[in-house]
């Protein structure tokens, strides 16, 4: 006989008439053997019809002694009934955003991914801007298989590790000096998560319990977390969760491009920052605890960069008052600026930093705060910081970011950024020339974006019911290049393109990353009746 796995109600119903039975050979003079003997039998018969419907039901068995029936424990019966495969084809149990589907991932080498297919795709935003190294480097590979052979996980309460020690000298030893301290995370909101509590547990243990307001900008984002996007200005994510979380002020983001007054990009840049000065005399200097910045910036700003005067102001305004300066380099950080810290363009350093993408390139989920020494000495000497992680300075993650850092160094990416950056940035200047709804070109070393808009005079951007932005998307994936869109003017409308390949990206890489992104632009123009060409 062969037994099979039982269904946990079927189970409980034999076993109930199993116990009859015993109970009735416990009475043998209320009730005679032969009588017994009838119901053992029916039991058999009932238990033997049960495992071949399921048998032919399911498929599934296992081998038995000999008479014997296999009664699963109920979690293992459960486990086993639901054991199927999924195949290409089968309906998706996975859900994300949106409903919109895509080819699977066969794949992935230097700045190319393949599907399925074996269509070819060139990565031209790094995923995410996550990338900074390309796909499939096989000595970051080889370093996260040797540490798997040793340790995937150790508890940070329980055990410090190698990797992230490491790692965690090697960030210090990148960033400016004062950067003494790093506490690792598993991804960009985390991070910030990590800096607000920071602050706000350094003002506490300084006496300064009255500071607790946060200032950002807008628009601005930093991550999807409740306690990062009180701090986001995007509306599409930040407006649905506003009855659920205490909204932080804001000061207009330094868009200066978009001015048409007579200052000078000097005068803007110092105009822009003072209105945190006045944002703080509003407020209350003893309340307002940190001002947080992206130095360049991400996704919902696309790759802006402030005139050169706007940071050392910040900078001065923070001291003054006493705030804490926090740089979000979830995106700018970790080489894509062409520094290691897109602060050290301006030579300004903050008080804490957010770090991620980058930092392990997708090979593994690893974020950071980076933070002065004395803050992390006050929150310590205070009782320590009341925040953590289950895969805070996980030993695989760590292994990853110190291997993706190496290859940083070794291979000068972060010279390589700024020599490519600049040539991509000059080819993408290009592209207003031919194409007038190309209305501005910005970013900084392989962090670039360019805007689209109705008329570049007064950079109206296009209607909103357009979607021109997620249509040149959709238009350049089916051509195989990837780009990454979002909404400029608080997610609402104006069109931005981030054009962020990794940094391993050669000259000939570029010359076709462009030419397919002129092909999809003039689809683009074709299909929303644009002017384009030498002559528009």
């Amino acid at each position: 006989m062969v037994g099979v796995w039982i269904e946990p109600v079927t189970a409980q119903v034999m076993m109930t008439f199993l116990g009859m039975v015993l109970s009735a050979m416990a009475r043998p003079a209320g009730v005679s053997l032969p009588a017994v003997l009838i119901l053992f039998s029916i039991l058999r018969k009932a238990v033997e019809y049960i495992c071949e419907c399921r048998m032919a039901g399911t498929q599934q068995a296992f081998p038995a002694q000999a008479g014997c029936i296999g009664l699963a424990h109920p979690s293992e019966a459960h486990a086993v009934s639901i054991m199927q495969d999924w195949n290409p084809g089968d309906p998706s149990r996975l859900f994300y955003q949106i409903r919109q589907r895509r080819p699977l991932l066969d794949r992935a080498e230097g700045i190319y991914l393949w599907d399925r297919d074996g269509k070819r795709y060139l990565d031209g935003c790094s995923g995410a801007m996550v990338s900074n190294i390309g796909h499939g480097n096989l000595r970051v590979l080889e370093a996260m298989k040797e540490q798997m052979d040793r340790a995937a996980f150790g508890y940070r309460l329980h055990f410090e590790n190698e990797p992230a020690e490491r790692l965690a000298a090697l960030i210090a030893g990148l960033c400016l000096p004062g950067h003494e301290k790093v506490y690792f995370v598993s991804g960009g909101s985390e991070a910030v998560e990590s800096c607000i509590k920071l602050a706000r547990q350094c003002a506490l243990a300084r006496g300064e319990g009255s500071r607790w307001q946060v200032i950002s900008r807008n628009p601005s984002y930093h991550g999807s977390t409740l306690g990062a996007l009180a701090v986001t200005g995007y509306r599409p994510l930040t407006d649905p969760f506003l009855p659920m979380m205490r909204r932080m002020p804001s000061i207009p983001a330094p868009r200066s491009y978009l001015d048409r007054d007579e200052l000078s990009e000097d005068e803007r840049g110092r105009r822009y920052a003072d209105l945190l000065r006045d944002k703080i005399l509003e407020l209350g200097p003893a309340s307002v605890l940190a001002f947080i910045m992206e130095p360049v910036g991400g996704a919902s700003t696309g790759a802006l960069v402030a005139p050169d005067s706007y940071y050392g102001r910040i900078r001065d305004i923070c001291d003054e008052f006493g705030v804490l300066l926090i740089y979000d380099e979830v995106m700018s950080g970790a080489g894509r600026t062409g520094r290691y810290l897109a602060a050290e363009h301006w030579n300004v350093k903050p008080d804490i930093v957010a770090l991620a993408k980058g930092l392990a390139a997708g090979y593994a989920p690893l974020g950071a705060m980076i933070a002065d020494e004395p803050i992390i000495e006050q929150v310590l000497d205070a009782g320590g910081f009341q925040h953590g992680y289950t895969y805070a300075g996980n030993p695989l993650a760590c292994a990853a970011g110190l291997a993706v850092t190496h290859e940083l160094l070794e291979q000068d990416l972060m010279g390589r950024a700024s020599q490519m950056g600049a040539l991509l940035k000059q080819e993408l200047d290009g592209l207003m020339a031919d194409y007038p709804f190309v209305g501005d070109v910005r970013g900084r070393g392989l962090l670039l974006a360019f805007e689209l808009v109705a008329e570049r005079a007064t950079m109206q951007p296009l209607p909103a019911r357009l979607n021109a932005g997620a249509r040149l998307v959709e238009l350049a994936y089916e051509r195989g290049l990837i780009l990454y869109s979002r909404r400029t003017r608080e997610g609402l409308e104006g069109e931005h393109l981030m054009v962020c390949p990794p940094l391993i990206i050669t000259v000939e890489q570029i010359a076709e990353l462009m030419g397919t992104l002129r092909e999809s632009l003039d689809a683009l123009a074709a299909e929303l009746g644009l002017s384009h060409g030498a002559a528009a």
